[in-house]
């Protein structure tokens, strides 16, 4: 057969076009249905991709939330989505409609990492029976390792008073807490997934939470969001390698801990973490190859229970050192509530909360205000499914934009500043507010809700209850604007702890 020649090349061309034309609107067909929500004009093949602002994701969804309402719809690619705003529609969502919107959307972008049918993890997994399985180990897990029991409040109590020792090495000097306070909740979920902690400047530890904090980095902006909307990008050879270098690398190092635990394992003796529990359950699930307790698994659910808790906690708590020093009022209000109920001496404890409304005030507008996780995580529909009046098809991912509901100018008197007094009554008693959803709602909310409550009471009293803290002498103030990327955290700053 000859060659292509130049008269050829054009009709093909056009061929070649209209075809593609044809594909994208095949793969856009669900969004024709009547009562769809609105959004941009969406261009061939791409879609809003290059309309998105991913650096300033929060202000461009404001601006389409002020242009088309609380419910609108974007295309990235071939894959539709659903933007949902506000407390009324995300409730409806996912407290009304829970199990038509508990669905994942497909993670390409981790197949790399191990994702796949039979190792999705827990966190990212589609839902269904794996999802249950993994889900219920989990919960079943923590509870069995202390979770609500005094054994696991004694662990991170201790842990809090090793971060305290820490703190107080730079005692009257400038320093960062971000590394620190990392370490200190990494070594309660280290506790807690490998039975073991780490001192604070072991080099295997410290390249562990490099590692895990250049991944969540590489899990943002443009290119995370393209090659998702484009997996058949993911097949040149070397590309997520090298893209997704940091996650690659965390995984390696979490495989070694692992393995390690493995060695170790006595199936014999009760499970000492989540590992061994693990590895019980792949036991009695021999011979069942649907099972989710399979190798590949053990070393996705681990990665995410491990990423997860340390993560998230370690920001809010980062976020809430911050608001002290730029609130001193508060941090002393705080400081002679706790003075006045646990004392400068006797250990913080979980059932002092009920004595401590102003603090409880305080860790949860900490939660509100900071916002770290304001997108939330995506969801899907495994359904036809109504919100707002809106027709949302099966297989539509939809992203709850929690941070209009945690600073809905509706329902918050102070939305946009630190203000403890949003969970307080007239009379000063502690008041949770049914639009205070950090941890998301429904089937899907976070798995280690307890566990964070927990560790964020037990470290900031601890905290508060051994320094005052200040913004150092000569420095400017730091701001209260959060860095965006997955998570929300603050620009890096530094203070003073001056033991009381």
């Amino acid at each position: 057969m000859g060659l292509l020649t130049g008269d050829m090349l054009g009709p093909l061309a056009v061929a070649l076009a209209v075809f593609l034309l044809l594909l994208d609107l095949m793969q856009r067909r669900g969004c024709w249905a009547a009562r769809y929500p609105p959004g941009p004009t969406p261009l061939p093949l791409l879609g809003n991709l290059l309309q998105m602002d991913f650096q300033n994701t929060l202000s461009y969804f404001d601006q389409l939330r002020h242009r088309f309402g609380n419910v609108f719809s974007l295309q990235l690619a071939w894959t539709p989505v659903v933007v949902l705003n506000g407390l009324d529609a995300v409730r409806e969502a996912l407290v009304c409609h829970s199990e038509d919107t508990a669905d994942r959307p497909p993670m390409p972008i981790y197949e790399h990492l191990g994702f796949g049918p039979h190792s999705q993890g827990v966190i990212l997994a589609r839902y269904g029976r794996e999802w249950r399985e993994q889900r219920r180990f989990s919960l079943s897990m923590l509870r069995n390792l202390g979770l609500g029991k005094k054994s696991l409040e004694q662990w991170v109590a201790e842990e809090a008073s090793c971060l305290c020792e820490a703190f107080a090495d730079h005692a009257g000097r400038p320093f960062s807490p971000r590394a620190l306070v990392d370490k200190a909740v990494s070594n309660v979920i280290s506790s807690l997934t490998f039975g073991r902690r780490f001192e604070y400047d072991d080099p295997r530890f410290l390249k562990l939470l490099d590692r895990l904090q250049a991944g969540v980095e590489e899990d943002q902006g443009f290119l995370h969001e393209f090659l998702n909307s484009i997996p058949v990008l993911l097949r040149i050879p070397g590309l997520a390698s090298k893209v997704f270098s940091a996650q690659k690398a965390f995984m390696a190092l979490t495989d070694e801990l692992i393995q390690e635990c493995r060695m170790t394992w006595d199936p014999t003796q009760p499970p000492r973490d989540l590992t061994d529990g693990f590895l019980e359950e792949m036991e009695k699930a021999k011979g069942s190859p649907e099972s989710s307790f399979n190798d590949e698994n053990l070393r996705m659910v681990i990665s995410d229970l491990f990423a997860a808790g340390m993560v998230s906690t370690s920001t809010t708590l980062t976020w809430a050192l911050l608001l002290m020093i730029l609130h001193p009022d508060v941090q002393r209000r705080v400081q002679q509530e706790i003075d006045e109920v646990i004392g400068r001496v006797q250990r913080p404890e979980m059932g002092d909360q009920t004595r401590m409304p102003f603090t409880m005030a305080v860790v949860h507008e900490v939660q509100r205000f900071g916002d770290i996780v304001p997108l939330g995580l995506p969801h899907m529909t495994s359904r036809d499914t109504e919100v707002q009046g809106f027709l949302i098809p099966k297989g539509t991912r939809i992203i709850t934009n929690l941070s209009s509901v945690l600073k809905d100018e509706k329902i918050w008197k102070k939305p946009f500043r630190f203000y403890p007094e949003h969970f307080l009554d007239a009379q000063g008693r502690f008041v949770k507010q049914e639009a205070f959803m950090p941890f998301s709602a429904g089937r899907r909310v976070c798995l280690g809700e307890p566990l964070a409550r927990m560790e964020l009471f037990l470290f900031f009293t601890c905290l508060l209850q051994r320094f005052s803290f200040s913004v150092p002498a000569g420095q400017p103030r730091p701001s209260d604007h959060g860095v965006f990327s997955f998570l929300v955290a603050p620009a890096p700053y530094q203070l003073c702890a001056v033991p009381r």
